[in-house]
């Protein structure tokens, strides 16, 4: 199985010795995220500093940006990685969009397939195979004259990669994209019944096959080396299964474990800011199912066991106890063909 995780980047100048480190560590790839910084200038650096190592976005946000700007991001890093970018993009929710980023939200899932579209249409320009003439119904590319067409990438398109949790979205990622990161709150029985499902009714419509699409599963690892150690870790990650689980768009996985009735209460608490309370509803059951558990030494078998027949590879996620960079045991087993 290949292994990714999310670079633990407080400072962006952090880049030039974590992902050398993870490479270090084994990983097949390592992802930035759009937070208090840039996705995309981290992986500038991280280029520079490593020579295997795939290095994506999971993920930036679309509709902060437009289909050149992300052309012109995935062209460039594509080249000053040797051919080991990986694009990957996501929505956020509407307030986000249009309250910090200050820009258009409508049709989200129309709106993200027309624009991986029309970032496809621009690398097609560069590449020579037809002229730019990209009108939809959110993004119009017509104009590419010589002063602004990069040419051909030595390296070719990098992929692009959708992550999202609605039906609607995963199915938009079954017919354009070249990849899909599920998101972390999920469990083996929601990936079954709602993810991989609405996955392939993306591909049936597009005349494609399963083995067109990469699917990475991001899946959270609670561990310690000491019972004590692990307490705090998991109340931890319980408060952010919480604030997960008060939002409408995940409420079909809690569903799936038979917590109907915990996202109208996680949902009421939210609003009335008692997170401690939201965090003590999180019960061990639910925990387990989400998250991997284990002690250290059965990560990787429960990882497999989790994932198997579901997911191409799995990106270690909330992993900073220990760092990220210092799981080579962990990455080793998963990498290993299974006994």
């Amino acid at each position: 199985m290949r292994v990714y995780t999310t670079a633990p980047l407080e400072d962006p100048r952090d880049a030039r010795a974590t992902f050398p480190a993870l490479e270090r560590a084994g990983y097949d790839g390592a992802f930035s995220f759009e937070a208090k910084h840039d996705p995309f200038l981290p992986l500038a650096v991280a280029a520079e500093h490593t020579t295997r190592l795939r290095l994506g976005t999971a993920v930036a946000i679309a509709f902060a940006r437009n289909p050149m700007t992300l052309a012109n991001l995935g062209w460039d890093l594509q080249a000053l990685s040797g051919g080991r970018f990986l694009l990957g993009l996501g929505t956020q929710v509407r307030p986000h969009v249009e309250r910090r980023f200050g820009a258009a939200w409508s049709r989200p899932v129309e709106r993200m397939r027309e624009l991986v579209r029309g970032i496809r249409a621009i690398w097609a320009a560069w590449e020579g195979r037809r002229p730019l003439r990209f009108e939809g119904a959110f993004y119009h590319h017509t104009l590419m004259i010589p002063a602004f067409d990069p040419g051909p990438n030595p390296f070719g398109p990098p992929p692009i990669y959708l992550g999202g949790v609605g039906p609607r979205m995963i199915e938009a990622a079954g017919e354009v994209a070249d990849g899909f990161i599920a998101h972390p709150f999920a469990t083996r029985r929601s990936l079954v019944a709602h993810v991989l499902p609405a996955l392939g009714r993306g591909l049936a419509r597009a005349g494609r096959r399963r083995a067109d699409v990469d699917v990475v599963c991001a899946t959270i690892v609670v561990t310690a080396e000491r019972e004590e150690d692990l307490v705090p870790i998991r109340r931890a990650v319980k408060k952010q299964l919480a604030f997960y689980g008060s939002t409408p768009a995940y409420r079909p996985t809690l569903a799936c474990e038979g917590y109907d009735a915990l996202h109208p209460e996680l949902n009421r608490l939210s609003k009335e800011g008692r997170w401690d309370d939201m965090t003590a509803l999180v019960d061990d059951a639910l925990l387990d199912a989400i998250a991997v558990v284990a002690p250290r030494r059965e990560v990787a078998g429960r990882l497999r066991a989790r994932l198997a027949d579901l997911a191409d590879a799995v990106s270690l996620t909330n992993n900073r106890a220990p760092d990220p960079t210092h799981w080579a045991d962990v990455v080793a087993d998963l990498r290993a063909a299974p006994a």
